[in-house]
């Protein structure tokens, strides 16, 4: 997958999670690679235009916060269409909080 494409499966994939709330307890950087791998597998199919399935939106509200948004750099973030960020989050079932900075 080129790099770019992959970047963008990141982006989307954190900016469906805004809506998710941070857990309070730590999890280490082994757990929070495997979150993120997981929630790049389920959410790859909307970098190329389709709208998130069951197990995308899933992953979504289960993948913690704390995990993805350290990842996610200025560059990575200049790649992504807010607005069609948005909509993926509400099609997941959550809102994106006014103001809300991930990366």
């Amino acid at each position: 997958m080129e790099t770019k494409s992959l970047a963008m499966v990141v982006v989307i994939t954190v900016s469906v999670m805004w809506g998710v709330e941070m857990a309070t307890a730590e999890l280490s950087a082994a757990q929070c690679k495997q979150e993120r791998n997981l929630a790049i597998t389920a959410c790859k199919p909307v970098v190329y235009g389709k709208l998130p399935s069951p197990e995308c939106c899933q992953r979504v509200r289960v993948t913690h916060l704390e995990c993805v948004c350290p990842v996610i750099t200025p560059k990575i973030a200049a790649l992504i269409d807010v607005n069609r960020a948005i909509r993926l989050i509400q099609g997941c079932g959550r809102s994106v909080p006014r103001h809300y900075k991930c990366g």
